[in-house]
């Protein structure tokens, strides 16, 4: 019998991730995660995660597994949280679900399921992994769940062959309906449960209230730039190769104050994020404004009117070396390649046609439509029908 070391989570998707692989005749251990306990950033006066490691607990004795809660808080404040505060404070968009899978679940906990004697890890995310044997080693792909709008396999793309080898999803094969229907049959508390919505593992926490107890509030300007910004209506200059084209289409606009008018205050443009409609504050235009660029240094935000405004749009995205990562080590690309794909910047977008460019210090991912608010510091994925192969933080 292999022994599973699944991350009982409290929710249903792992509650039936534990029963799937007790049915099928693995050893199943449950252990539940406790990733937060710093009461100098209190996150809500409800205890979320007492209550999921007791529903996990009652379970994991449903079940019949053996059961303990592992403390993981201090890597998960030291990898996800001082990481967050850092990227914000740059004006970034960090994604704390992609380095928790990487950073967290799959090294601190999966070290700990190995030191257990374990053979796996699982979790309940929706997607699936395939093994194929190329060149005579075993190669292993992380495809997309099978029910299209539970797939989540983009929150996995920061994963390694190593991570892959060790690691089961045995609801990817399902719709959710599917799976609180079998909840439901084998009786387990969490099968009506609501999924959470909170940062991975903290529990229920609104991410602007996380960040005001870090970063101080610091009053600045609001800047609406009009459609009739000079940048948006220059055509494209003559360019003496691909490459200076891509860059020049993956590189920003930039404003500054005068290229448009104050139109409200702010409380800290690092609480913002491009393409952000809630929060500002400012009425009196016909359509609702868009944050299409913040200045964290100069502590401004400029926004556009409307959801197809201009500065709101770009098909050409940079990923430096450092922040590249292929999960098919096999296929990555070498200088001068390029490769057609589908990509997507962001969880549940649909996936969307584009063509990866690898150069000397990176790579270009070049998209066939024009796409909004592409976040410096968030992640790409890019796909190969249903099988993601790789992905990098948006420079």
């Amino acid at each position: 019998m292999k022994r599973v070391v699944v991350g009982l989570s409290g929710g249903v998707d792992s509650s039936v991730t534990a029963y799937l692989l007790k049915e099928q005749g693995y050893e199943v251990i449950g252990l539940f995660m406790k990733n937060w306990h710093d009461d100098s950033v209190t996150i809500s006066d409800e205890c979320p995660w007492l209550e999921d490691s007791n529903d996990a607990m009652i379970v994991a004795e449903k079940l019949g597994i053996p059961f303990q809660t592992v403390d993981l808080s201090e890597q998960y404040k030291e990898r996800i949280v001082d990481y967050m505060f850092d990227e914000y404070e740059k004006g970034r968009t960090p994604n704390p679900d992609v380095l928790c899978n990487r950073e967290i679940k799959f090294d601190v906990f999966m070290d700990i399921a190995l030191s257990l004697g374990a053979d796996y890890v699982a979790t309940g995310h929706y997607c699936r992994k395939e093994e194929e044997v190329i060149d005579g080693k075993p190669v292993y792909k992380l495809l997309a769940g099978k029910d299209g709008n539970k797939d989540q396999s983009y929150f996995l793309c920061q994963l390694s062959q190593e991570q892959l080898a060790k690691a089961l999803f045995p609801v990817g094969e399902l719709t959710k309906p599917e799976v609180r229907a079998i909840a439901k049959e084998a009786d387990l508390i969490t099968a009506e449960k609501k999924d959470s919505q909170g940062l991975c593992f903290i529990g229920k926490v609104r991410l602007p209230d996380f960040l005001q107890q870090k970063l101080q509030p610091k009053e600045g300007v609001i800047v609406q730039i009009p459609t009739s910004f000079e940048a948006y209506n220059t055509s494209l200059p003559n360019f003496e190769s691909k490459e200076e084209e891509l860059m020049h289409l993956a590189t920003k606009y930039v404003y500054t104050k005068d290229d448009g008018k104050v139109v409200g205050k702010h409380q800290g443009a690092h609480y913002f994020t491009k393409g952000q409609r809630k929060g500002l504050a400012v009425g009196g235009t016909k359509e609702p404004l868009f944050v299409i660029e913040t200045d964290v240094n100069e502590n401004v935000i400029y926004t556009g009117e409307g959801k197809q405004h201009a500065g709101l749009y770009r098909n050409v995205l940079f990923v430096s070396n450092e922040e590249l990562h292929w999960v098919r080590e096999d296929l990555a690309l070498s200088e001068g390649e390029t490769m057609e794909v589908a990509a997507r910047i962001r969880y549940r977008q649909p996936l969307e046609k584009a063509t990866l460019h690898k150069v000397a210090n990176g790579l270009f991912v070049e998209f066939e439509n024009a796409q909004s608010a592409i976040q410096e510091g968030q992640f790409v994925a890019w796909y190969l029908n249903d099988e993601l192969l790789g992905s990098g933080v948006i420079s």
